[in-house]
């Protein structure tokens, strides 16, 4: 923290002038204006359908701000993060990125959602002066182009089945694999792109079973898996149901296909779910879990003196969305350029060989508008924890 003495003791104490001591005292007032505050705002789902997540989000956005405070901020300014509940609905939402920004001066911003991440995109390209992220990893949010003012805070879904894809053919190569997804835009993101990713290494795509969403009866689908018999199971555009009738009722039909899920299915807590199924699924993550102490991780070890208790992978995705962004503004800041969109999205893409203090296990670069970095996990059922299955695999 920065104290300002009044004139009179600058005087007594380093008897100056009284010019300089009042040309001191106006730059000061001019250092102090230019001090404000940096403001991350953020439409944060903490009720509603997606609030098992959101409730994460808030926790890692908040505690990375509050240490980075502690540490003295950015450049002798202090963070601030003006969060809204949104339920999750992209019309409150629109409302909360409204409120927040005509209110602040607001030059960071998490979104909750792909819709809302679509939706405010024309306003972002228009103000010009926020770099956003948030809790989407579509793939069409991966194109600066079209998106030049946000970034995914991991793999986009394409890359997070890429990853899942490279491990399966390393393992087995020729393997048979089903890709099994929600009928809906996030179920169906990856879907057309991966199929042309398995057949390039060699994997055969023996079976695309669409469901809806949610709890469903799937005995129609699991005889489809079954006539399949694939060797790996991939399963997108969900959190956890059906999952795990797929699997109960795959195991009574003496399926032995591995199975596998994306980003949102892959918290500890909500893998352990499925009970004794649990066992074996496998799936892609970005970050280490809260729980791992493998490797030089000093950024795990914070966390886990601030929160004793587990900490799900959205907390983890909230903290390292703050780190990322707060990194943008430090860099623009340090070659002395304003906090635009432009600026600051540049500052992002300098990231090369970034080390996260062990969040990611290994050094990232952020290519395009993602990092595509992941690692395979596995559950232990009898640990009820998720281990590593693989190396950290990174995309060209």
């Amino acid at each position: 923290m920065i104290h300002t003495l009044s004139l009179p003791g600058l005087v007594r104490r380093f008897a100056l002038p009284l010019s300089i001591a009042a040309g001191l005292a106006l730059s000061g007032g001019a250092l102090a204006q230019q001090k404000e505050d940096i403001v991350i705002g953020g439409s944060i789902p903490m009720s509603g359908v997606f609030a098992f997540a959101g409730v994460g989000i808030h926790a890692g956005m908040g505690d990375y701000v509050k240490m980075l405070n502690e540490a003295g901020g950015i450049d002798g300014r202090q963070v601030r993060y003006v969060p809204e509940d949104t339920a999750y609905k992209v019309d409150v939402s629109v409302a909360a990125f409204k409120k927040i920004t005509s209110q602040n001066k607001v030059s960071l911003y998490y979104g909750d959602s792909t819709g809302f991440s679509k939706t405010i995109n024309p306003e972002l390209n228009r103000v010009g002066n926020i770099l956003m992220t948030g809790a989407s990893f579509a793939t069409e949010i991966n194109n600066p182009e079209k998106f030049p003012a946000q970034f995914l805070v991991g793999p986009d879904y394409t890359e997070m089945f890429g990853i899942l894809l490279r491990y399966i053919a390393k393992e087995k190569p020729g393997a048979k694999v089903a890709f099994v997804y929600s009928d809906t835009e996030f179920g169906k993101d990856p879907i057309e792109e991966s199929r042309a990713v398995a057949k390039t290494l060699g994997l055969n795509v023996a079976a695309e079973i669409m469901t809806p969403p949610g709890s469903v009866d799937v005995s129609t689908e699991v005889l489809k898996l079954r006539r399949a018999n694939p060797d790996y199971t991939i399963f997108h555009g969900y959190v956890l149901a059906p999952i795990p009738e797929f699997i109960a009722q795959g195991k009574q039909m003496g399926l032995k296909s591995r199975y596998m899920g994306t980003f949102w299915t892959m918290d500890n807590s909500t893998v352990m779910k499925m009970g004794e199924n649990a066992d074996g699924f496998m799936g892609v993550m970005p970050f280490r879990y809260y729980y791992d102490e493998e490797g030089d991780a000093p950024m795990m070890k914070k966390i886990r003196q601030m929160r004793p208790e587990y900490q799900s992978t959205a907390y983890t995705q909230g903290f390292l969305a703050a780190m990322l962004m707060t990194e943008a503004v430090k860099r623009t800041l340090a070659v002395g350029k304003e906090l635009t969109a432009a600026n600051m999205k540049a500052g992002l893409q300098s990231i090369q060989d970034f080390d996260t203090g062990g969040i990611i296990g290994i050094p990232v670069s952020i290519k395009g508008n993602s990092i595509p970095v992941g690692r395979i996990y596995r559950a232990d059922y009898s640990q009820k924890k998720m281990v590593p299955a693989s190396d950290w695999i990174k995309l060209d």
